[in-house]
């Protein structure tokens, strides 16, 4: 049975560049890092949520096109409060996808941006409902 989700994996081109971008932006910090012959794979979570982490893999050799494989469209992060992120972060450098959020179906607030590899990025600030069981959870 499923316990929780426990990683998700972007693919990269530059390692130290990924690490640095989620560690400065984010918080993000290292748990591992190793190598097979045909990959660099690090491993890095926020101590805010230690038990999901994020996979960073770097091809040492082409391997390929990752679309038959699947894709990842997203990855979202949660934040506090939409509009106090936003101007944070506008600060560090990151550039929105939009000049402002966007309504989600269920009253979330929104809003994309890159990452350095152009990985699309998001910031979720839940609606009241969801944000209660965030709480509650924790």
């Amino acid at each position: 049975m499923i316990k929780k989700v426990e990683h998700v994996a972007l693919i990269v081109t530059d390692m130290e560049k990924s690490i640095a971008y989620y560690s400065s932006m984010f918080g993000y910090q290292l748990r591992t890092r190793g190598q097979s012959p045909t990959r660099d794979m690090t491993f890095i979570y926020h101590e805010n949520q230690p038990g999901f982490e994020i996979e960073l893999i770097k091809d040492l050799q082409p391997m390929g096109d990752y679309s038959d494989k699947s894709i990842v469209n997203h990855l979202a992060f949660t934040v506090e409060n939409i509009e106090d992120a936003i101007q944070f972060y506008r600060e560090k450098g990151i550039q929105f996808n939009s000049d402002k959020p966007n309504t989600a179906v269920d009253g979330a607030k929104t809003i994309f941006f890159y990452g350095p590899d152009r990985e699309l990025l998001q910031f979720v600030e839940p609606n009241e409902e969801r944000k209660k069981l965030l709480d509650q959870a924790t």
